[in-house]
């Protein structure tokens, strides 16, 4: 049988090298702030991928697959 580590031992390790990137935020962002991130992203990906049809019909296959 494998020898596993305790998960507090796991945690504390996560808790370190998460820590040895930057401090953690508390907080939420606002949406607006949110919003204003990620539009040139998809106006980016909108022209990269042929325009809103494109982005309507993957849009809507998701959809289907999910169920709504």
């Amino acid at each position: 049988m494998a020898q596993t580590a305790p998960r507090t031992l796991i945690r504390t390790q996560g808790r370190r090298a998460y820590a040895a990137f930057g401090t953690r935020r508390q907080g939420r962002r606002h949406p607006l702030v949110a919003t204003a991130m990620v539009l040139p992203l998809a106006a980016l990906l909108v022209y990269a991928f042929g325009g809103w049809d494109a982005v309507v019909t993957q849009a809507s296959s998701v959809g289907v697959m999910l169920g709504r």
